[in-house]
C-alpha cells in the first residue's frame, strides 16, 4: 500500500513549517523540501501548494523526479547527498545548488563541467563538524584550504557551508560552529537543520533548512 497522505496534509505541513521558521528567526530561511524517494503524486502536491525548492540525495533519482518538470517557473533544485566525481556533469546540468562539496577533486570536476555546459550552480561546502570517520564532509581544520581552492578554481559562486551533526550528539554546538565558520569566511549561506531540528537551525542562523518527513509525512508502506 502506498502512502495515504493527501495534498491538504502537505499543504498544512508546509504552512506550519514556514510559520515556525518565521517565528524562529528574524532573517529569511529557505525551506528545502527533501523529495528523495517521494512518489510522483506527493511531488505534485507540494508543487500545487506553492513549494518550489527541493532537495535530492542522488543525481539519478533527481533526474527521474525533475527532468520533465525542469521548466516550472521558480523551481530550484539542491543536491544534498554525496556527489561522485563521475556524476559531476549530470549534477551541474540539473541542480541549481550543490550543497555537498567536500574535496578538491569534486571542485575540479564541477569546474570542468560548469565550463563545458556554461551552467554554474551555487556551491556549499559540507563540513564534517563531528569529525565522524564514516561521514562525508571536510574536517574543520581543512576547511580554510578548501574554501580558498574553491574560490580560485570554480567559475561560479561558493555561497556557504552545510553540515549534518552526529545523530547521538546535541545539534546546537555543531550549528553554532558552522555559523561561526561561515561568518569567518564571509559566506552568506548556512544550510543546517532537518526534520527534527529545523527550528533550532533557524534560531542559530540557518539560511536553509532541509526538511523531509516533517514536510511530506512519514512514508507508509505495507
Amino acid at each position: 500500500m502506498t502512502s495515504t497522505h493527501t495534498e491538504p496534509d502537505i499543504e498544512a505541513s508546509r504552512a506550519r513549517i514556514l510559520k515556525e521558521l518565521s517565528e524562529a528567526a528574524s532573517h529569511e530561511v529557505e525551506l528545502v523540501a527533501v523529495s528523495k524517494k517521494q512518489p510522483d503524486e506527493r511531488l505534485q502536491a507540494a508543487l500545487d501548494c506553492g513549494q518550489r525548492v527541493f532537495g535530492e540525495n542522488r543525481v539519478q533519482e533527481a533526474q527521474e523526479h525533475w527532468q520533465a518538470r525542469r521548466d516550472i517557473d521558480g523551481l530550484r533544485l539542491h543536491l544534498i547527498g554525496p556527489l561522485q566525481s563521475n556524476k559531476s556533469e549530470d549534477a551541474v546540468a540539473l541542480f541549481d545548488v550543490i550543497e555537498t562539496v567536500d574535496r578538491k577533486k569534486i571542485v575540479r570536476t564541477l569546474s570542468e563541467a560548469a565550463e563545458k555546459l556554461g551552467r554554474y550552480p551555487d556551491l556549499l561546502i559540507q563540513v564534517n563538524t563531528g569529525e565522524e570517520e564514516q561521514k562525508s564532509g571536510v574536517l574543520p581544520r581543512d576547511l580554510d584550504d578548501l574554501i580558498a581552492y574553491t574560490r580560485e578554481t570554480y567559475p561560479g559562486e561558493l555561497k556557504g557551508l552545510m553540515c549534518i551533526p552526529p545523530v547521538d550528539e546535541p545539534a546546537a554546538p555543531h550549528f553554532a560552529l558552522l555559523k561561526k565558520m561561515a561568518d569567518a569566511a564571509g559566506l552568506p549561506w548556512v544550510s543546517m537543520g532537518m526534520s527534527a531540528d529545523y527550528v533550532l537551525g533557524a534560531q542559530l542562523g540557518a539560511t536553509h533548512v532541509r526538511v523531509g518527513s516533517a514536510f511530506f509525512g512519514e512514508r507508509e508502506t505495507a
